[in-house]
């Protein structure tokens, strides 16, 4: 079994204020982004609200990664790399995927946005993703596994036709980006790690319209899917209480 680290009380509030502020930045996130900007500009103004918060970005740096937010269009499921040349259009939907760093702990959380008027396929996709995400967190709770929240997201996708993505899954964080548990968005219930009371974790789906198979641009970060379709992608921060959970990242 995975070695999974629980977090007291003191350390969960640490990751709460982390957490509340890339949610926050998120939510405004939503009247920012129109058609004109680039994926540059939306990483400027994010790495611009970190610092208002006086914490540092997750991302910049981490692996090498150039920007403060991961800024996805489209066929891009992950790892957008922010470009002042890259600009959004009506239609086109936006993953934002940031982290915010407080006193050494850390947040995860991402949204996807639908800039101006996007056809009914799309935003069907849009809503499908964001509600296996709250299906999957109806499923935290001590007492259940790991794989009934993994199954959760799979099988409500599924039934719209769609597919979770393979190569890429939640996981634990805390005083790192990533910790264990893996979170995939696929799994059998009943299986899986025990969830216990002070396990924090973030839960992302990440949904394609068509094939589950993606690729890695030679930027060797940006992921995409293999046949070009939309994808969507959706994230909490949740921790697990005595009671169930909390939803850190709430907006």
């Amino acid at each position: 079994m995975a070695n999974i680290e629980l977090k007291s009380k003191e350390e969960i509030a640490k990751i709460r204020v982390a957490c509340h502020a890339a949610a926050d930045i998120l939510e405004s996130l939503k009247t920012f982004i129109k058609p004109g900007l680039t994926t540059k500009d939306i990483d400027v103004e994010v790495n611009r609200r970190i610092s208002s918060f006086n914490m540092k970005p997750a991302f910049l740096g981490y692996g090498g990664f150039p920007g403060s937010a991961c800024v996805s269009i489209n066929d891009e499921l992950v790892h957008g790399i922010p470009n002042a040349s890259r600009e959004i259009f009506s239609g086109d939907i936006v993953t934002v995927d940031i982290g915010c760093i407080y006193q050494g702990y850390y947040s995860d959380v991402a949204y996807t946005y639908p800039v101006g008027k996007v056809d009914k396929e799309t935003q069907k996709l849009l809503q499908v993703t964001e509600n296996s995400l709250y299906k999957a967190i109806e499923q935290v709770k001590p007492g259940n596994r790991l794989g009934d929240v993994s199954y959760a997201v799979q099988n409500y996708v599924e039934l719209f036709g769609y597919s979770v993505v393979r190569d890429y899954c939640g996981h634990g964080l805390g005083r790192s980006l990533h910790e264990e548990p893996s979170v995939p968005n696929y799994g059998k219930p009943g299986t899986g790690p025990r969830l216990l009371p002070g396990m924090v974790f973030a839960i992302e789906p990440m949904v394609n319209i068509g094939t589950y198979k993606v690729d890695t641009l030679s930027n060797k970060w940006t992921v995409v899917t293999r046949d070009g379709s939309m994808c969507a992608h959706f994230e909490h921060t949740v921790a697990v209480t005595e009671t169930g959970c909390e939803i850190l990242t709430r907006m």
